[in-house]
């Protein structure tokens, strides 16, 4: 046992400065990675956050190749919003969780808001107008003399 133990220390290279190495040989499950359920049940109720959000999106998408563009945008902005909301709430989300939670909550939060807010303003006949934004497209798309 300690010739083998002594074996592997010897065939790690000596680190001797503080860097990283060049070759990784793992990575660490980001927090809040692990299952969502217990071992013992089946794949996809270990996975449900994941599968909430996906599904929201996906339902979203299809409403809008159906021609609902509006309500299935706002779908997907939701969804993504859900997400920012499970990872917050739930100690572990399963592969939901990709960065670390902080990052994981800004980006799906920042998402989601700026899909629902483009929703709201989508042509014609927006349900929600925001003045500057009006005077930026004025500048920057119309040709209007």
């Amino acid at each position: 046992m300690g010739a083998e133990a002594h074996s592997d220390q010897a065939s790690e290279p000596q680190r001797s400065s503080r860097r990283f190495p060049l070759l990784t040989r793992d990575t660490a499950r980001p927090e809040g990675g692990g299952r969502a359920a217990a071992g013992g049940f089946p794949a996809p109720a270990r996975q449900w956050p994941l599968l909430a959000v996906m599904g929201g999106v996906a339902v979203g998408l299809l409403l809008v190749a159906v021609d609902v563009f509006r309500i299935g945008t706002l779908l997907i902005g939701l969804s993504l919003f859900a997400g920012a909301v499970l990872r917050w709430a739930l100690p572990s989300v399963g592969m939901l969780a990709v960065r670390s939670r902080f990052t994981d909550m800004a980006l799906y939060g920042l998402l989601g808001f700026v899909i629902v807010i483009l929703a709201l303003m989508v042509q014609p006949k927006p349900w929600l107008h925001i003045p500057f934004l009006d005077d930026i497209v004025h500048f920057t798309v119309r040709s209007e003399p």
